[in-house]
């Protein structure tokens, strides 16, 4: 009996442990998988999707669209109604006493813009008779009505209403300019920021790395200092040393967030910026070949055309010819055509069908049309002279950041030489603290050689990288270049 149920204890014993063994094992925790880096790229890409200064230079082209209905209003077709009754009393039969005649016009009016207009319709008759002598029907209770005017010299081909229509044909490629133009500026902003950022980054990096190493040399220098093997001043000097560099990385620190800040203000998402997370921040890229003397020629050729500063000003010139044409048109006399139908009711009841007319004015003094070409030209001379400009100042922009590449390419290899050296000081430095050669100032010193040193190879790539866009820019290449990549979503992982 006590064999049994000491068999029965020991099963129930084991019973848990096998079962669970024979339960299969949790799953592994999937680690998640790594940040995607942020890219230039991208951030133009958010650019091009919702920023709102490139958004509100996109309503200009609304604006155009407006500005050429609103020209084309000038010239649309009008359909007319017009009732015209007169009592009168005829000098041909006076015994017919007085008499109450009229008509009621229907009819369609247009104009075209080099100046001449046209009107066709019908005319019935009021408390007829009429005598209609041209173009009547229905037994002479109706008339057709065809009648234009044209000027022959004044206002032919050109005039006010057909040069406001030119001017309108011109707001559309304005507007692009305006919206390259707005393009380039958020493009070269947006890439000096990120670097600037990427740089914060990795300034901080290094004063936290050199905070651990200060930290670990005082528990170092701490326990030495109890051993009797140095003079407790040293935990004093390592101590301070310490609290120094970390208020250098709560500076670092409070940098790089400033630079997040400015940051997201390229980064729209729903109306509002987005602050980029850490994890995303990039590695500064290698450097890219130099371009060529031949490569940067076909360059500025291709700045001096794809340029908004010179599409702007080559748009200003056209606008600047139709007021030159418009000006030198108004000096010309104004001599006028016109035939149209007999417009009072007792000429038209009387008989009278068409009226035929010339009229001739010549002013004498044309003060204000020779003032408006004097205008006009000095303005052509004055935008041939902008013209020169800027497109000296497109080859001045690109050399500059070409000179600006060479010479962060330069002092991105000197500042790693530098950089090389310090550190072979610092772990020389290091050793001789070991064997009790040096104190612990001259590591620091050291030390902080090597952090300065780093620094200056940081800043150098970002001068570096920031020059790279510089030459994008100045030659014009973010003018009407499609985004390269697709933005993500910051906020996915919320």
């Amino acid at each position: 009996m006590n064999v049994l149920r000491l068999c029965v204890v020991a099963w129930l014993a084991w019973w848990p442990a096998a079962a669970l063994a024979a339960a299969p094992a949790d799953p592994p925790a999937s680690k998640p998988l790594p940040a995607i880096q942020l890219s230039l790229d991208e951030i133009q890409a958010w650019i091009d999707r919702s920023h709102p200064l490139l958004k509100g230079a996109g309503t200009d082209k609304a604006m155009a669209r407006g500005k050429m209905l609103k020209a084309l209003g000038a010239f649309e077709p009008v359909l007319v109604n017009d009732t015209e009754v007169e009592r009168f009393i005829s000098s041909t039969n006076p015994a017919a006493g007085t008499q109450t005649k009229g008509f009621n016009d229907t009819l369609i009016e247009a104009r075209h813009p080099w100046g001449f207009k046209g009107a066709a319709g019908i005319r019935e008759v009021i408390n007829g008779p009429a005598k209609i002598p041209d173009l009547s029907f229905n037994n002479g209770n109706g008339q057709w009505l065809l009648g234009g005017s044209m000027p022959l010299l004044k206002g032919l081909l050109m005039n006010p209403e057909n040069a406001e229509l030119q001017r309108s044909e011109l707001a559309d490629p304005r507007a692009d300019v305006k919206i390259a133009q707005t393009r380039q500026d958020l493009f070269l902003a947006s890439a000096a920021q990120f670097w600037d950022w990427v740089a914060a980054g990795k300034l901080l990096d290094v004063q936290r790395r050199a905070l651990k190493v200060a930290e670990d040399r005082l528990g170092q220098v701490e326990g030495r200092s109890k051993a009797g093997a140095i003079a407790p001043l040293d935990v004093v000097e390592a101590n301070q040393e310490v609290q120094r560099r970390r208020e250098v990385a709560i500076a670092a620190q409070r940098t790089v967030e400033q630079e997040q800040f400015k940051l997201s203000m390229f980064l729209w998402d729903q109306g509002t910026p987005t602050m980029p997370s850490m994890d995303r921040m990039p590695d500064f890229p290698g450097q890219v070949l130099v371009p060529t003397v031949e490569t940067v020629t076909a360059h500025k050729l291709q700045a001096k055309q794809e340029r908004p500063e010179i599409k702007e000003i080559d748009i200003e010139a056209k606008i600047n010819n139709i007021d030159l044409a418009l000006a030198k048109n108004n000096l010309l006399p104004s001599l006028d055509a016109e035939a149209a139908p007999a417009r009072a009711p007792e000429k038209f009841v009387l008989g009278l069908g068409y009226r035929f007319g010339l009229e001739l004015r010549v002013p004498i003094l044309q003060r204000k049309s020779r003032g408006e070409v004097l205008e006009a030209q000095a303005q052509a001379d004055r935008l041939v002279m902008v013209q020169k400009f800027r497109e000296q100042q497109v080859v001045v922009d690109v050399d500059n950041a070409l000179s600006a590449i060479e010479r962060a390419k330069e002092r991105v290899e000197v500042a790693v030489q530098s950089l090389r050296l310090a550190k072979t000081l610092e772990d020389g430095e290091r050793f001789r603290f070991g064997l009790g050669a040096t104190s612990v100032l001259f590591v620091n010193l050291r030390e902080r050689n090597t952090v300065d040193s780093e620094n200056q190879v940081i800043r150098a790539k970002a001068d570096y990288h920031k020059a790279l866009a510089l030459y994008q820019w100045a030659i014009g290449a973010w003018a009407k270049s499609s985004p390269s990549a697709v933005p993500v979503n910051y906020r996915a992982r919320d």
